[in-house]
């Protein structure tokens, strides 16, 4: 059993927390909802892709009848930026285990036009309805205990510009995948971590989807710096995670013409695999 993270005293709970208040969509009407994009999740210029997620992931559990994101494709059309935007949806097809629904995101331009920043497909399900039976072969990451890893506080920032979701997060590095911040960055495209949020909320299957591209991206221990622009990310919710810290892990094998795929696994304090994801990135080479 991993060793816990330290939690605020009066930690938030899940439904009354900055992360659900920051993902909370407003009805509109039917399939359309209203929400105001915070800055307190960006990352440079940019708001960050797995928050992006969540906030299409929760208007999409408004949308269809079953609870919780089993599978999420998202295509990331232009940059997302803090303020008002619009999330439309679609119904695809609803089934007795499953439905399927699309959600795209609109901001808006100088002058009023709708501008569409991101959009998904997915089905949910009801993750608590699923049997027991687990038989796997993939192992839990090897991360030494959260008082030997280090986080954004104790270095200085990575990259220039807002970095404002680190204030939101409980981030704890492997050292091992720390040399990007040193200036000896490993060449390995390995990047390991505790999470979680910095209020002490539990992780739910919506928090997975910030999970999934939470961390710095591999690039930087590949000796690449700056922002890594998401194209594409599919994210796999495979159960609803136990309370306590989650410990991520990404690996990157391939980065050729600009472009390197991130492949993330996530462990909950029971040490199961909650989710996993795939995402093509796009990397600055000079």
């Amino acid at each position: 059993m991993p060793e816990a993270a330290s939690v605020p005293a009066a930690a938030a709970t899940i439904g009354d927390s900055e992360f659900d208040r920051d993902t909370a969509v407003t009805p509109r009407a039917p399939g359309v909802y209203d929400i105001d994009l915070s800055a307190g999740w960006t990352i440079i210029n940019a708001v960050n892709g797995g928050y992006l997620l969540a906030v299409l992931g929760r208007a999409l559990a408004h949308a269809l009848p079953h609870p919780d994101p089993f599978t999420v494709s998202a295509h990331y059309l232009t940059a997302s930026q803090p303020g008002p935007a619009v999330v439309r949806t679609d119904v695809v097809r609803t089934g007795r285990t499953l439905s399927t629904g699309q959600a795209s995101l609109f901001q808006y331009d100088e002058e009023g036009r709708e501008v569409e920043r991101l959009r998904v497909l997915a089905s949910y399900g009801d993750l608590g309805a699923l049997p027991d039976d687990v038989r796997t072969s993939a192992k839990p990451p090897a991360i030494p205990p959260v008082d030997q890893c280090f986080g954004p506080e104790d270095g200085p920032a990575p990259v220039p510009g807002s970095s404002a979701i680190t204030d939101r997060l409980m981030l704890k590095l492997d050292p091992a995948t720390l040399g990007w911040a040193l200036g000896a960055p490993s060449g390995k495209g390995e990047m390991r971590a505790w999470f979680g949020l910095a209020d002490g909320r539990d992780a739910d299957p919506l928090s997975l989807l910030l999970a999934v591209d939470a961390l710095p991206p591999t690039a930087f221990e590949l000796g690449l710096s700056g922002w890594v622009p998401t194209v594409e990310l599919t994210v796999h919710v495979r159960s609803r995670p136990a309370p306590g810290p989650l410990r991520v892990s990404i690996t990157t094998r391939n980065l050729a013409g600009g472009f390197l795929e991130e492949d993330a696994e996530v462990w909950d304090s029971a040490d199961r695999l909650v989710a996993q994801s795939r995402q093509l990135a796009r990397v600055r080479l000079s």
